[in-house]
């Protein structure tokens, strides 16, 4: 990639994230065509996740506030990247983007929660979704009933709890029972 003399002209002839004036390439910045300069390092941090050094996006600090849109996306996704460091978060807490740019920033699903999300698991490890059938693996006393649920019953469309990943629900001989996921086993 060639960088257009429009390119190096807005970024004074440096890399629009760490200042770096070495290296310099243009770097589409997704979803849209939309370009920054940026160095080779800071180009190799943004692709690939194993090779990023914490201590070098610390020039965000200076640079999020740039006008330049492209600039300011870039900045919010390598923040929300690393904000598990402490410090990306305290910058990111000031950023403000208005909300094209935002929508622009997360369009690439950086920064969606994936920590916080409960998974449920099958006795197997097979994840559980709503709606899939399981079959239980050992018969279950139902609290509250004197009825026990009998090993090898298929419990279709089951619900999840969204807060605890031990249970599930689903319907056993008509009636709507809460089961502990580690008591089945996903089928089909």
């Amino acid at each position: 990639m060639s960088l257009s003399k429009e390119l190096l002209v807005r970024s004074e002839n440096k890399c629009e994230l760490c200042g770096a004036n070495e290296n310099l390439n243009a770097f589409e910045i997704a979803p849209s065509t939309e370009n920054i300069v940026a160095c080779a390092t800071c180009i190799d941090q943004i692709e690939n996740e194993e090779n990023v050094d914490a201590n070098h996006w610390r020039c965000l600090n200076d640079s999020m506030w740039s006008q330049v849109p492209a600039v300011q996306v870039m900045a919010w996704r390598m923040l929300t990247r690393l904000r598990s460091e402490g410090w990306p978060q305290d910058l990111l807490d000031m950023l403000y983007l208005d909300d094209e740019t935002l929508t622009w920033a997360k369009a690439t699903g950086v920064g969606e929660e994936t920590s916080n999300k409960v998974i449920h698991r099958d006795s197997n490890g097979v994840i559980l979704e709503a709606g899939d059938s399981v079959v239980l693996i050992k018969d279950l006393p139902v609290k509250g009933s004197s009825m026990v649920a009998k090993r090898g019953t298929a419990v279709r469309r089951i619900s999840l709890d969204h807060e605890n990943e031990e249970y599930i629900e689903g319907k056993v001989d008509g009636q709507q029972i809460v089961i502990i996921t580690k008591f089945v086993k996903k089928i089909g």
